[in-house]
């Protein structure tokens, strides 16, 4: 890290009674001269060429009168010591710079000097120490003096041997063998280099033994973000408490109204269409003809048993589904779909993907390994495949809100969100161009859900794509979300974290299926809840924009009340 400083104008005070004084400005190269630099380069460049044409025009003459040119008159001794000093300062004009630094500068200069070059000496300030105000340090660049959270000279030492780079930061576990001390240790070591503080980053109360190897390295600290419960949801005639992590105001209280209509209405219900999470990784072949015989080869049905004993050999309960190809060029991407248990499953199809390449091998030994992700999975990215196809749970659910119930809880009426959801979540949507963003906000509940339960919030951007329908029935409402990319999981990751667990058993899906039960059916069932809880908030989201609540309702929860007239109606 290079934290170098820059020569000041001004130096802060010494003490709290002394005025800050001002320092004069740095010499400049130029000053180092006794003329103006621009004079000075031209004069120095017309005595280069002058020199250099009489010299020449003097060797000319000697050889046409055969005069040996080692004789040199008065005239032509002037002239190459011209040229040399010519040539001197020419060649040091980059360097006059540094030159004047060295023969010039002040011993005053010398500690500005040093405190430019040298960083290492302010790493090493132990915290709470006094600053030595003669060097350049930046006002206000440096948090105000702090209490250490070290326990011991032995950790003191540490933190030194940290900032000096003689321990790696990321080796105290190891070295240690404490992971809260190395935490401590670590964020000591932070505070000093940067010269900011921490404090408001808690380090106490958190098991860092549970994150060693599998959640976050080199942690310092945890962020605490409030957890909050919506429901119930009434879901396949269940009752769930949703709980979402969330720092947004109304987000949790807009999806709980949402569970209170569709609870009046006698519940969702959701379906299951597809449980298959994939892989695509990349090979190149000689020939386009060689990866249109491999794609042939991987896409046989009568090579597809073969092909499966090979792939869910990475673990009991990975099941290869299908492996479906793309070719672009001599590159192939076939993209394997496998269910996965209750785990979220990206490691597992991996493990596998890489058995059944290793296999094929044998068969295509002019096949190159790119690499074991080609982005036609495709994680973590919106893609049309994944909108399509499908990754991870496709999941439906549905739900049925008398009229009357959409008048009296949701403030609006059936018609008006049949006609707002068609203009904005499907005609607005496609305007914008949207990839699998036909809706209100799914991506709100979506996070809110995947943070609180320890799944990979980075997911949620496929697992997000949602369409939402609103359709009249009679004088009732239908309401349905189809999402076919929820990625989650029970075990593994972010799941197993005392907070994330703890909200999972609140769902009644913690940890892996019990063995009477279909190995899987706790995953699948947290994706129908995160479904049903979609479908929650993007009913009653609706509903406050057909009745102009949106703004309102975001003043009065999450900012300032002022300035907002009876006629302010904003669409999300």
């Amino acid at each position: 890290m290079d934290v170098r400083r820059r020569f000041p104008t001004k130096l802060p005070p010494q003490n709290d009674d002394e005025e800050v004084s001002n320092v004069t400005a740095p010499r400049k190269a130029s000053d180092a001269l006794p003329l103006p630099l621009y004079l000075t380069n031209t004069f120095f460049l017309s005595l280069f060429f002058a020199m250099v044409y009489f010299l020449l025009s003097r060797w000319r003459e000697k050889i046409r009168n055969s005069t040996p040119l080692h004789v040199v008159s008065l005239s032509e001794i002037s002239a190459l010591f011209g040229l040399v000093a010519s040539c001197i300062y020419l060649l040091g004009f980059f360097g006059v710079d540094f030159v004047q630094s060295v023969f010039f500068r002040s011993s005053s200069d010398d500690d500005v000097w040093a405190a430019n070059e040298i960083d290492e000496d302010l790493r090493k300030i132990p915290c709470g120490q006094s600053l030595d105000c003669s060097l350049p340090i930046k006002p206000n660049s440096v948090d105000p003096p702090r209490e250490s959270d070290l326990d011991s000279e032995e950790d003191e030492e540490i933190v030194k041997s940290v900032i000096q780079g003689t321990i790696p930061s990321y080796s105290l576990e190891t070295k240690l063998g404490d992971c809260k001390r190395a935490a401590a240790i670590r964020r000591e070591a932070v505070q000093r280099i940067t010269g900011k503080s921490l404090t408001g980053l808690p380090l106490e109360g958190f098991d860092y033994n549970s994150i060693l190897g599998q959640c976050c390295e080199m942690p310092v600290g945890y962020i605490q973000i409030p957890v909050g419960i919506a429901g119930p949801l009434l879901l396949d005639g269940i009752e769930y408490s949703v709980p979402m992590a969330t720092t947004e105001g109304c987000l949790v209280a807009s999806t709980n109204r949402g569970c209170k209509a569709i609870h009046l209405s006698g519940g969702a219900f959701s379906v299951l269409v597809n449980d298959a999470m994939s892989r695509a990784p990349i090979v190149r072949f000689p020939s386009a003809r060689r990866a249109a015989l491999a794609m042939f080869y991987l896409q046989d049905p009568d090579n597809f048993e073969r092909l499966s004993i090979i792939f869910n050999k990475s673990s009991r309960f990975a099941k290869l589904q299908s492996i479906k190809c793309k070719i672009a060029g001599k590159n192939l991407y076939p993209r394997f779909s496998c269910s996965t248990g209750d785990a979220m499953g990206m490691n597992m199809v991996s493990k596998g993907v890489q058995n059944v390449l290793e296999f094929i091998k044998a068969e295509f030994p002019d096949m190159d390994v790119i690499g074991i992700s080609g982005n036609y999975c495709s994680d973590k990215k919106a893609a049309a495949v994944n909108w399509i196809e499908g990754r991870g749970k496709h999941v439906v659910c549905e739900a049925t809100i008398p009229g009357e119930i959409v008048k009296k809880v949701l403030k609006t009426s059936v018609e008006a969100l049949v006609e707002l959801n068609m203009l904005k979540n499907l005609a607005g949507s496609a305007m914008a161009g949207s990839l699998g963003g036909f809706n209100a906000h799914a991506s709100n509940i979506v996070s809110a859900v995947f943070i609180a339960t320890g799944q990979d919030p980075a997911q949620n951007v496929e697992s997000s794509h949602c369409i939402t329908m609103i359709v009249a029935q009679g004088d009732d409402l239908h309401i349905s979300v189809s999402m076919p990319c929820i990625e989650v999981g029970t075990v593994g990751g972010g799941t197993q974290l005392a907070s994330q667990a703890a909200c999972l058993n609140l769902l009644g899906v913690k940890g892996s299926s019990d063995e009477d039960e279909e190995a899987g059916s706790n995953a699948r069932q947290l994706a129908r809840i995160v479904a049903g809880s979609v479908l929650a908030g993007e009913l009653s989201l609706m509903s406050a924009i057909a009745a102009g609540q949106l703004v309102k309702s975001h003043m009065k929860y999450n900012r300032s009340s002022r300035n907002i007239g009876p006629s302010s109606q904003v669409n999300r």
